[in-house]
């Protein structure tokens, strides 16, 4: 056996370089995306472990719907790649590239055992130019074949050295060859048949056996005439040792696969479940057919199955003609190969077992596979063609008459096929084109005619997609996916009665459920999507969700694992508000796949509806250590943290919202609640920069734009909210709260009152009954000095807010300002403030669906919920400044007032101990004494509570004075004190008086006479009065004493005529209020 040399290698390289070179340009198509995009076995974050149990799509052996590929080794590559370029196919295209270099530089090293030099390196640069091999090669997947034949040939050239001095067995060549036939099985399937080769070559070639030898060497032991030789008996040693390695390594693959063959449909082979003889004879002319693909690679197609060649149903097909005359042939090259002895035999014979023993496993002679041909399977096989060719062109080459011809026929072909590659590669380029070039070889394919809908659905074009749809439902009529399919792009296009003929049409076709047997023995698990489809597309009307919820029941009945349609009716009955029994559901979809991280991430979504956020925090955070990379549960957790309102998880949540902004660095809304984030934790600046990032993704994000203004307007950058604000009304006209920061700023900054006016003007357009836009219209009207409008427009909006205290109050300041005779013009209200924007943050309007697997449920909760305008202050309220701390010297002169106030109190009680008559109306058309009481109370230098009631001819007096301790409020009855009277005095000893010392400024006498007033004409029909005369302080907004609270805790029936008068004229000067109460 010569070595191979550089030269030779070179220039093998250099031909498979250029054959594949643009290979290196396109895509992933057909199988790719299964075996590539969606494998999360490729993922890091997946356990090693996991590949060796699941299958080469990904799917867990165990499963049913696996396909039982078991190709460890060939995933571990594909994961290589992902590890250095991720999903960039161009590094997987190179690498296939390589190994097919290898591949050819391997197989040279084996030509040379059975071919010369010359014809070596012809069979090699045929091997390496063949445009059959472009599937293996440009189709990523194709790897499977790579890879399995650089340990086939590897473990074949190996047992070649197996062979000592004297006819000796050399154990080790023999141990590397069973290891390197286990990693070819574990790479694909077929690597487990070179122990056949290597049998053969024991045999015949190393032992140089022939098989009449054999015969008469067995009929001679058989008769006792003969003992069989000793080299004979190594032979079978060594063919023992291998056939037992053999036997192991089936066991064990029968053990991954747990003894169940993959199930397919009579569309991936229909010939499979044909009846006798049309499955024999059609599987027979299969042979030819691939076969004649090696011969003449002219019409390439990447999908054979389904109608591409028609079943051959009767002995008279004349293509039984074609699978006669290729077993004549094959039948006679082995009859010579196997009678004769020489290297001509020996090369033929060798050539013969790499051609037919490779191809065994995907013949459909033993057990039915899931195609009718496959290109790439003809991968290994293409080498014992290559072998034939060139040692035919060895022999018409020696005859010096054909030699000229013969080189030149040997070049055209080497050539035809190296620019047949070349251009094939580009087929392959997306799935478009690959499609649309298989289609021009064979129209009777509904698959194909899907596959190039689907290529053009995923580009959203779907009014062409449905054309070749429906041209599939034709060639096909019974197709279940092509009326799938049809059933789906109408939904696309939004026909949805069409839409569910298509699935009732697909439905129809599905097998009725037979008691007691397996449905998935009798139909693709796929096709059950039939009632996930029509469920989902059903449920949208809501009405028919009971319906919808039967379909899905309906597919568990028939599979009980059929994970979808649990995950699928979990989204149903959250929509159907039954969270418990969605849980259920998610739960068992669970206990089929505890590794599934959409699972766990839409278990939390149901926590979420049963308002358990620690239990779906939990379930978030076990999706993200199985998928930490999960863009939906990096968000929506990081949502649920910032919404948690605890500091601890923030830094936590910003953490996954960079994850998930540095997975998804379009999505404006990540970078949105990162900004929510900076405003929660007072970073205003980096705020502002994830705001800007956010608005400059999504021009029109609505609250990104509102925020971003509302900030500006906490940080005193007011004027730079301006140009947002108008922005955001300029894509949202009606955004109401926008309006009412915009007229806060124009009123409050700008001075612009009239454009204000037509802000809060335009928000009552829109909704009438709006009270913070109606309140600072009322704000409007008072600031352009219209008192008696705003005081209409103030008792407008106290009607629609009636509880608000702070509308009351100014509505108060308003009568004040009408009513004062001592009306100075000066700012009732404080300055530039207008009580806009109150609440919570503005809940985000960008919001995504949910999804489940294959795209998971989605809740995207964008906390788009920051709107509050700070800029809100109440009238009346002078938040912005702080009480300073009181000096020494101020301290003992507000005990002087203390001391004061008791005197002046002692007085009031002298003054009310005289007036012990009886109180008739005609006293109240005078009251004197309430007169003398009130101007009394005008002189006091601090505010003091008085309750004074008289009935019957009886008086009871409550008072206290300012800065009194418990101890000093006193209380005086003249007469029989009733029972209400000790709830009166209850109530009054829980008062506390002390912050009022500081207001020492007197009472004006017109707000006295007003006063006095309001007391006389409320008294003309009352029995019993009860006058009570209350101090305010800025930061307290109810009453000291409600007379309401006071009469109801009687527990009689009352009529209750309340009089509020606020004063604000004066900020230090308490709010007063009398409250008049008829019996």
């Amino acid at each position: 056996m010569a070595d191979i040399n550089l030269k030779e290698v070179t220039l093998i390289i250099g031909v498979v370089a250029a054959c594949y070179w643009n290979s290196l340009f396109c895509g992933f198509v057909f199988d790719d995306v299964s075996a590539i995009l969606d494998n999360k076995d490729l993922h890091p974050s997946t356990p090693l472990k996991t590949l060796f149990q699941n299958d080469f799509w990904g799917t867990p052996m165990s499963e049913e719907r696996s396909h039982k590929s078991y190709r460890p080794l060939t995933v571990l590559t594909f994961r290589l790649n992902y590890l250095f370029s991720e999903l960039k196919p161009m590094s997987y295209h190179l690498l296939n590239m390589i190994f097919h270099a290898v591949v050819s530089v391997i197989f040279l090293k084996v030509c040379k055992l059975f071919l010369d030099n010359r014809s070596s390196v012809i069979a090699s640069l045929l091997f390496a130019v063949h445009p059959i091999h472009t599937e293996a090669v440009t189709g990523v997947v194709g790897r499977a074949e790579l890879l399995s034949s650089i340990f086939f040939l590897a473990a074949f050239l190996s047992y070649t050295k197996s062979k000592g001095p004297d006819n000796s067995i050399v154990w080790t060549p023999i141990a590397l060859t069973v290891f390197l036939v286990a990693v070819a099985t574990l790479c694909k399937e077929q690597g487990i048949t070179v122990v056949g080769i290597c049998c053969v070559y024991e045999v015949f070639i190393a032992q140089g056996y022939t098989l009449p030898l054999l015969c008469t060497t067995a009929g001679q032991f058989l008769r006792g005439k003969g003992s069989i030789p000793f080299s004979m008996l190594q032979t079978l040693i060594k063919l023992i040792v291998l056939m037992f390695s053999t036997l192991l390594l089936v066991v064990i693959r029968v053990q991954v696969i747990q003894s169940q063959l993959p199930v397919f449909t009579r569309f991936d082979n229909p010939a499979a479940v044909s009846p006798t003889p049309t499955r024999q004879l059609t599987f027979n002319y299969l042979l030819p057919v691939n076969a004649w693909l090696l011969l003449n690679p002219s019409e390439l197609c990447c999908d054979w199955t389904m109608g591409t060649i028609p079943l051959i149903e009767s002995f008279l097909d004349i293509r039984n003609l074609a699978t006669f005359i290729f077993f004549c042939f094959l039948g006679a090259l082995g009859v010579f190969s196997l009678r004769y002895p020489g290297n001509s035999s020996k090369t033929v014979l060798m050539a013969l077992c790499l051609m037919a023993l490779p191809f065994i496993p995907a013949s459909n002679l033993f057990f039915p596979v899931g195609f009718v041909v496959a290109e790439r399977v003809l991968y290994v096989p293409s080498m014992g063609f290559c072998i034939l060719v060139a040692h035919g062109w060895q022999k018409i080459s020696n005859k010096s008459v054909l030699k000229k011809l013969s080189w030149v026929c040997l070049s055209m072909v080497i050539l035809t096929h190296a620019l047949k590659t070349l251009h094939r590669n580009w087929d392959w380029e997306s799935e478009y084109t690959l499609f649309m070039s298989a289609l021009k070889v064979n129209k009777n394919n509904a698959k194909l005619w899907n596959n190039v809908g689907h290529a053009l659905e995923n580009e959203k074009n779907f009014e062409r997609a449905l054309k070749y749809f429906l041209q599939a439902t034709h060639v096909q009529p019974d197709d279940i996916g092509a009326h799938m399919n049809v059933g789906r792009t109408y939904k696309n296009l939004n026909r949805t009665k069409a839409a569910e003929e298509s699935y009732m049409t697909a439905k129809s076709l599905m097998p009725q459920i037979i008691p007691g047997k397996k449905y998935a023995a009798r139909i693709a698990p796929n096709h059950l999507n039939v009632y996930i489809n029509l469920a989902n597309l059903i449920r949208a009307n809501e009405s028919r969700l009971e319906e919808a919820d039967q379909l899905y029941r309906q597919a568990i009945s028939m599979r009980p694992d059929f994970k979808q349609a649990y995950i699928s009716r979990g989204e149903l009955l959250l929509k159907m508000n039954k969270p418990v029994k969605a849980k259920e559901a998610y739960l068992k979809a669970l206990e089929l796949d505890k590794n599934n991280a959409d699972l766990w991430y839409n278990l939390a979504i149901v926590h979420i509806e049963l308002k358990e956020p620690n239990e779906a925090l939990k379930n978030f955070n076990h999706a993200l250590e199985l998928n930490p990379k999960h863009k939906l549960a990096l968000f929506n957790s990081a949502i649920l943290m910032q919404e948690s309102g605890e500091v601890k998880l923030r830094p936590e949540a910003r953490k996954r919202l960079l994850s998930y902004v540095n997975e998804e660095p379009l999505d404006a809304n990540g970078y949105f609640n990162l900004g929510m984030l900076a405003m929660d934790d007072k970073k205003d600046t980096e705020a502002e920069m994830w705001m800007k990032k956010a608005i400059k993704l999504q021009a029109d994000f609505r609250s990104a734009l509102f925020n971003l203004a509302l900030l500006y307007s906490q940080t005193a950058k007011e004027l730079m909210a301006l140009p947002i604000l108008e922005e955001l009304l300029r894509y949202y006209p009606d955004h109401i709260k926008g309006l009412i920061l915009k007229g806060d700023i124009l009123m409050n900054q700008k001075k612009d009152i009239l454009g204000a006016k037509k802000c809060f003007e335009k928000i009552l357009e829109m909704d009438p009954s709006n009270v913070q836009g109606k309140h600072n219209l009322c704000v409007v009207y008072f600031e352009e000095k219209d008192l008696l409008k705003a005081e209409r427009c103030l008792v407008e909006t106290l009607a629609l807010a009636p509880h608000e205290e702070y509308i009351q109050r100014h509505l108060n300041i308003v009568r004040d300002k009408i009513s004062s005779s001592s009306f100075v013009e000066q700012p009732v209200f404080p300055a530039g403030k207008t009580s806009g924007i109150e609440g919570d943050k503005i809940p985000t309007e960008n919001e995504k669906e949910i999804k489940s697997k294959p795209r998971p449920i989605q809740i995207i909760k964008t906390s788009d919920n920051k709107s509050q305008s700070k800029s809100n202050k109440q009238l009346g309220k002078n938040t912005d400044k702080e009480t300073p701390h009181k000096t020494t010297k101020e301290i003992k002169e507000i005990e002087k007032k203390r001391v004061a106030a008791l005197k002046r109190l002692e007085e009031i009680e002298r003054i009310l101990n005289v007036e012990e008559r009886s109180f008739q109306r005609a006293d109240l058309e005078q009251p004197d004494s309430l007169t003398k009481e009130l101007h009394f109370t005008s002189r006091l230098r601090g505010p003091c509570l008085i309750i004074h009631i008289r009935y019957n001819h009886c008086s009871w007096l409550v008072w206290m004075g300012s800065g009194m301790n418990r101890s000093q409020r006193t209380s005086r009855t003249y007469g029989p004190a009733p029972d209400w009277y000790k709830s009166i005095t209850q109530e009054a000893s829980m008062l506390s008086l002390h912050q009022f010392v500081s207001y020492s400024s007197d009472f004006p006498a017109w707000f006295l006479q007003r006063l006095v007033l309001l007391v006389h004409s409320s008294l003309v029909c009352a029995k019993c009065k009860l006058y009570s005369l209350m101090g305010f302080q800025n930061d307290i907004q109810k009453p000291i004493l409600s007379s309401k609270s006071l009469w109801f805790r009687r527990g009689h029936k009352t009529s209750i005529d309340m009089f509020e008068f606020s004063l604000m004229a004066n900020p230090r000067w308490p709010t007063l209020s009398i409250g008049i109460a008829g019996m």
